[in-house]
């Protein structure tokens, strides 16, 4: 099969003749945009044969300044989805659909509107994978502390931020993508002194992303850190469910059994893949597609890995596992 019909298989719950797989990271600052950032996708697919490029999305989101005061949330603005950051990324889609036709399907990391006001509050210095300690989150407490205060500002600066990610989700499938990829992470919002702010105020904004890019053939939705609604965010309307099978749950044993899109994952992104042999990542791989009992899935690690702590064996590993008799 090509990667395309070795996906499209999956995606209609045919078994293809291998399980299609993928694995992502933050790069460094000199490959997050321009001809940078397009070698650095390019060699990843290329090295390892990879049926999916997920294209990484660290390019900041257009605003000027920082989020320091609840007072200063009145500042966002409606966007055309095109300026400042979203633009440098537009650049990187299309030049990465120029330079690989239509060989695999290319969704592109858009993160929610609760990640994005996180980011604008505390801009990171540098990516790391996921701290799976949702109480360690300082921007996600200054948030929640915010709507305590005035939750009619916090709520119309989400839904800014939201309108605007829609806007440009539909640009980046304009621009090349084969659909979004979609961060998105509940236990951030809903602590014990903010039950259900998500469904509130958070998770209508999701939803409108995703209808903007609706008609794209790939998108992928992303559930970061532990969820507290697992459930509620296997119904939004994608063809594919990401998530932190082995670090955060539900297995995909569990999950194989009523959730309605594929699934996408199999490693431990955190543990096995950082300080695991390859004989391990294997294990996993081949522990994945018998949890799932029959049903096609695709592999993955379950989140971002730091490159510099992660072995090329273990990625190899990965990449040969999907290849043996499963």
């Amino acid at each position: 099969m090509t990667q395309i019909e070795r996906v499209n298989a999956v995606l209609g719950g045919r078994k293809p003749d291998r399980p299609p797989f993928s694995f992502w990271h933050h790069f460094p600052q000199d490959q997050v945009a321009g001809a940078g950032a397009v070698s650095a996708h390019l060699d990843q697919l290329n090295r390892y044969g990879m049926d999916v490029l997920k294209v990484m999305n660290d390019n900041p989101y257009p605003y000027v300044g920082r989020i320091e005061r609840v007072e200063d949330l009145g500042s966002l603005s409606p966007l055309k989805g095109e300026e400042g950051g979203f633009g440098e990324q537009l650049a990187v889609l299309s030049a990465l659909r120029s330079a690989i036709g239509t060989r695999v399907y290319m969704p592109t990391t858009v993160f929610n509107a609760w990640a994005v006001l996180r980011l604008l509050i505390a801009p990171p210095r540098m990516h790391h994978p996921p701290n799976l300690d949702s109480a360690a989150d300082a921007p996600s407490r200054w948030i929640r502390q915010a709507y305590r205060e005035n939750a009619e500002v916090v709520a119309r600066a989400i839904q800014t931020i939201g309108v605007n990610l829609a806007r440009f989700a539909a640009k980046c499938v304009a621009a090349g993508a084969d659909g979004i990829f979609l961060s998105v992470r509940d236990d951030w919002v809903d602590a014990a002194e903010t039950p259900g702010l998500y469904d509130r105020v958070v998770r209508p904004t999701d939803r409108a992303i995703l209808a903007a890019v609706s008609e794209a053939p790939f998108n992928v939705l992303h559930v970061c850190g532990k969820a507290v609604n697992f459930r509620g965010f296997a119904e939004y309307p994608v063809p594919v469910l990401h998530w932190a099978d082995r670090a955060a749950g539900p297995p995909i044993r569990e999950a194989a059994r009523w959730a309605k899109p594929a699934l996408w994952g199999g490693v431990d992104n955190l543990v096995t893949l950082v300080s695991g042999t390859p004989q391990q990542v294997r294990e996993e791989v081949v522990d994945a597609v018998h949890q799932a009992e029959g049903r096609p899935i695709l592999i993955a690690p379950g989140c971002t890995f730091d490159p510099a702590r992660v072995p090329r064996a273990n990625l190899q590993a990965l990449a040969d596992a999907v290849g043996e008799d499963l």
